[in-house]
C-alpha cells in the first residue's frame, strides 16, 4: 500500500498508555491462540479472563494470572518508531474509510457519521464491558467505536499466515463495515432478530452480518482505490489470504480436527473470500444483501 501524503483520521483514541491495571490469564501464547479462535467462532473468550487468579476457568486447566506487560507477549510489541508507524498506518486507512463512506452514503442521500477508533493494549473498557486483546480487534455498537490492540497485526503473520498492510486495512475496513451497518439500521434488526430464533438459526444471521462487512469492506478498498490510486500488486490477495484465514472451517479444523456448520458465526473461508471479492469487484454498497441472497 502507498499511504505517503495521505490524511490522517482525528477519530483515534489512544488509550495504550491507560491500559486497566487489572490482570490477564498466565500461559503464553497458546492462551491468546484458544480464544482468538473462541472469538472467530462466535464464542465467549472471556470465559478464559474471568476466573479468580490460581482458579480454573470452565474447560480449562488451571492459569495463574500475571501482570500485563506493555510490549511483551501481549503487548504491541516493537521499538517505538515503529509502533508510530503503525498508528499512522491506521490513522490514514481510517481517514480512507471517513471519505469512501462519506460519498457512498451521499450517493444514497443519506448521511455517514464517523466511527470512533479506540488503540489500547492488553485490554481496555468498552461499552460492551471489559475485554481483553485475546479477542481480536472488535466494533462495539452500543459506543460505535472500533477497538484495535496493534499486537493483532503481528498476530495475523505470524499464526494466521496473512501478512501484509491490505490484510490489516482488511481488518479495519471489516471492522468499520459494522458500523456502517450500525448507521443503516442493519445491526439493529439483526440483533433483535437473533433473540427470536433458535441458536442455529441465531448463528445464521450472524453469519450474514459477518460477510456483508467483508462485502462492505471490499466497496471501501474498490472506492478508496479509485479515488487514492494505493494499492500495489498483491494487495488484495493479501486481504483474500487473510479472509481465507478466518473462515469459521479453517479454524474449526485447525481447533478441533472437524466442522460443525451450525455453529459457524462468521462464514467459511470461500464465503468470506466471495463477499469481499463481490464488494472489491462492484464498489456498489446496495449489492450486498446477504440476509436475501440464496447462496452465501
Amino acid at each position: 500500500m502507498r499511504l505517503e501524503g495521505q490524511e490522517e483520521s482525528e477519530n483515534v483514541e489512544d488509550r495504550r498508555s491507560m491500559s486497566p491495571g487489572g490482570m490477564v490469564v498466565g500461559g503464553g501464547a497458546g492462551t491468546i491462540v484458544i480464544a482468538l479462535i473462541i472469538w472467530f467462532l462466535g464464542g465467549d473468550p472471556m470465559q478464559l479472563f474471568q476466573q479468580q487468579p490460581g482458579q480454573p476457568g470452565p474447560g480449562q486447566p488451571g492459569q495463574v494470572g500475571q501482570p500485563f506487560q506493555p510490549g511483551g507477549q501481549n503487548g504491541a510489541g516493537g521499538p517505538p518508531q515503529q509502533q508510530d508507524e503503525v498508528t499512522h498506518f491506521v490513522k490514514v486507512v481510517l481517514r480512507d474509510t471517513e471519505v469512501v463512506w462519506d460519498d457512498a452514503f451521499r450517493e444514497q442521500r443519506q448521511q455517514y457519521r464517523y466511527p470512533k477508533l479506540v488503540l489500547f493494549t492488553g485490554a481496555v473498557n468498552s461499552a460492551c464491558g471489559y475485554t481483553s486483546a485475546a479477542v481480536g480487534p472488535f466494533y462495539g455498537p452500543r459506543d460505535e467505536k472500533v477497538y484495535l490492540d496493534l499486537s493483532f497485526f503481528r498476530d495475523l503473520k505470524t499464526r494466521f499466515g496473512a501478512p501484509g498492510d491490505f490484510a490489516q486495512a482488511y481488518v479495519i475496513a471489516h471492522e468499520v463495515g459494522h458500523h456502517v451497518q450500525k448507521v443503516l439500521g442493519i445491526s439493529d434488526q439483526i440483533d433483535a432478530a437473533r433473540h427470536r430464533v433458535t441458536r442455529a438459526e441465531a448463528n445464521q444471521l450472524s453469519v450474514r452480518l459477518e460477510l456483508q462487512a467483508d462485502f462492505f469492506a471490499g466497496v471501501w478498498a474498490n472506492r478508496a482505490q479509485k479515488r487514492f490510486k494505493f494499492l500495489d500488486p498483491g494487495d488484495i490477495e493479501a486481504a483474500l489470504r487473510c479472509a481465507n484465514a478466518i473462515g469459521d472451517d479453517r479454524l474449526q479444523m485447525q481447533a478441533q480436527g472437524q466442522v460443525v456448520p451450525d455453529s459457524f458465526t462468521h462464514g467459511t473461508s470461500a464465503q468470506r473470500m466471495r463477499w469481499f471479492k463481490r464488494g472489491w469487484t462492484t464498489g456498489d454498497m446496495t449489492q450486498g444483501d446477504t440476509f436475501n441472497a440464496t447462496e452465501l
